[in-house]
C-alpha cells in the first residue's frame, strides 16, 4: 500500500500570517490536528500542529486576564510557532516507510509532495485507520495470537492449516518475537469454530498465546 492510497488529498492549508487563534479555530472546526502552511504562491513553507498551538498559548497559571491572553494570541502569527522546512514525502512511497519516518522523528504528520506541489498529508489518524483495516477490527471472527519458529515456511504452514480446516483468514499480522529464533503471528479467522481453529494450529506452532471471539 502506497501513501497516495491513504493520504488526505488537497489538505486544508493556512498562510504564515494567519493568527494563532484562527488556526486553532480552524483545527477545531475541521476536526484536524495538523495544517500545512503555504505562502501566497502556494509553496509549502511549514507545518503547524495542534501541539504547536497549545505550546504557544499562555499557561493557565498566567496572571494575564482572559482579555489580555486573547489579545496576545490574536497578534501571534502561525509563522512564529510552525515547524519550518518540514519533513515531506512523495505520494508513491510505501505507507510503512512514512510510518517509520513519523515514528523515528517523533512527528504526527507528513506533507505529501508531487514535485514542488503539495498534494496531500498523511497523519497518525490515517495510520490508525489502516491499522484497524489490517487487523480486520470491524469484522467478526476468531482472533488468535501465536508464537512460531522463525524458519522458512512457518507462515505458509499456519495459513495452510487454517485453509485445510475450512477457515477463512480475514487478517494476518507478523511481529518480532522475544528473540531471533521466533516470531509472533496474529490471525483473524471466520468459517470455523474456536476449538477447530485451535486444533488445526496447535501442531504447527510453538504456542497459542491468546484466542478470543471478537
Amino acid at each position: 500500500m502506497l501513501v497516495k492510497e491513504r493520504m488526505t488529498r488537497n489538505p486544508i492549508t493556512i498562510r504564515p500570517d494567519t493568527p494563532v487563534t484562527e488556526a486553532q479555530a480552524m483545527m477545531k472546526r475541521e476536526k484536524i490536528h495538523h495544517l500545512p502552511v503555504v505562502d501566497k504562491d502556494e509553496k509549502l513553507v511549514g507545518i503547524v500542529s495542534e501541539k504547536d498551538l497549545l505550546y504557544a498559548s499562555p499557561s493557565p497559571a498566567s496572571t494575564l486576564s482572559v482579555y489580555e491572553m486573547s489579545s496576545l494570541l490574536a497578534k501571534l502569527k502561525v509563522e512564529k510557532v510552525m515547524s519550518k522546512s518540514p519533513v515531506t514525502v512523495t505520494e508513491d512511497i510505501p505507507l510503512e516507510e512514512a510510518a517509520r519516518m513519523m515514528a523515528d522523528r517523533g512527528i504526527g504528520g507528513l506533507p505529501i509532495m508531487r514535485g514542488s506541489s503539495l498534494v496531500g498529508i498523511i497523519t497518525e489518524s490515517d495510520l490508525f485507520r489502516v491499522f484497524i483495516e489490517l487487523f480486520g477490527a470491524r469484522q467478526k471472527g476468531i482472533r488468535v495470537s501465536l508464537t512460531v519458529s522463525n524458519v522458512k515456511g512457518a507462515l505458509a504452514k499456519v495459513s495452510g492449516a487454517v485453509t485445510n480446516a475450512g477457515g477463512n483468514i480475514l487478517a494476518l499480522g507478523t511481529f518480532l518475537g522475544e528473540d531471533s529464533s521466533q516470531g509472533r503471528v496474529t490471525l483473524k479467522v471466520d468459517g470455523m469454530s474456536r476449538d477447530a481453529l485451535v486444533g488445526a494450529l496447535t501442531p504447527m506452532v510453538k504456542s497459542i498465546d491468546d484466542v478470543r471471539e471478537v
